[in-house]
């Protein structure tokens, strides 16, 4: 397998060691998936514009998507890291855990969400029309849809590098699901 390492400051271009002195500042750190994005020239400031663009899918509801989107991707990396945002947004561990596989049990329409999210992703986005309906039916709007699409595709890139890449998890790791 071909080892893709996690580049220092010193081996990235300019912009991109301007934006690893923004996220060291902002973060404290430079977290491996974000470094990893600066093998491109554009990949890393492209991204964090995506990521942190104006959405109607914030806090609770996107860490919802960052999760379940993860699960179905496998991704150890962005699991890692979203069970650490999921609790620092004020879900369990337990909660953590139901939402990772698809449900949301304790919030009906974050449930809704979670339950959209799967399918999405499991169906490689063509979504049942009974799960949509059942989105909308718990207060969700048409630009909450299109909004958790964006999020899905942002957490897609993520959860694809670190697939691709292996680099090393530099965040506690999730635990399995069980089953």
């Amino acid at each position: 397998m071909t080892t893709i390492n996690v580049p220092t400051r010193d081996e990235v271009s300019p912009a991109n060691q301007a934006i690893f002195d923004k996220l060291k500042s902002g973060l404290g750190t430079v977290p491996n998936l974000y470094a990893t994005l600066a093998h491109s020239e554009h990949a890393l400031g492209s991204y964090l514009a995506l990521q942190n663009s104006k959405s109607s899918i914030t806090g609770k509801a996107r860490e919802v998507v960052n999760l379940v989107v993860s699960e179905v991707n496998s991704c150890e990396y962005c699991l890692a890291a979203h069970t650490m945002i999921g609790k620092s947004v004020g879900f369990t561990d337990e909660q953590i855990l139901e939402i990772r596989s698809g449900k949301a049990s304790f919030d009906a329409k974050l449930d809704a969400l979670a339950r959209l999210t799967r399918n999405i992703a499991v169906k490689r986005g063509h979504a049942d029309d009974a799960v949509v309906e059942a989105f909308f039916a718990a207060g969700w709007t048409k630009g909450n849809l299109v909004d958790a699409i964006v999020v899905i595709g942002d957490k897609t890139v993520t959860n694809y590098l670190h697939g691709t890449t292996h680099v090393p998890v530099d965040f506690p790791a999730a635990p399995k699901l069980a089953g």
